[in-house]
């Protein structure tokens, strides 16, 4: 009877180890720094602003609840937010 309880013991703990190493990836917040310079630098092509920016959003808001990745994802979002500003400049200064 013990031997099944370690069993379970080890399987419970190799799932909550990787579990907390998915959680702790750094990834996500550089991802989200990446698609935000990409977002700032297409910007001027209103539409793929406007994409990129609400993508750099979006993935910045899912990697600023790990601490570890909280600076830079919210340098992502703030790339992100500027790019849909431009975006919307250069889309108004070709209407006008």
């Amino acid at each position: 009877m013990s031997d099944n309880t370690t069993e379970t013991a080890d399987r419970l703990l190799a799932d909550a180890r990787k579990k907390t190493a998915r959680q702790q990836s750094p990834a996500l917040g550089k991802i989200a720094l990446i698609v935000g310079i990409i977002a700032l630098v297409v910007s001027p092509i209103s539409i793929a602003g406007w994409v990129g920016g609400v993508a750099a959003l979006v993935l910045g808001g899912l990697a600023v609840r790990n601490p570890e990745t909280a600076k830079p994802a919210k340098i992502a979002m703030a790339l992100g937010f500027a790019a849909i500003l431009v975006g919307v400049f250069f889309f108004t200064m070709n209407i006008a």
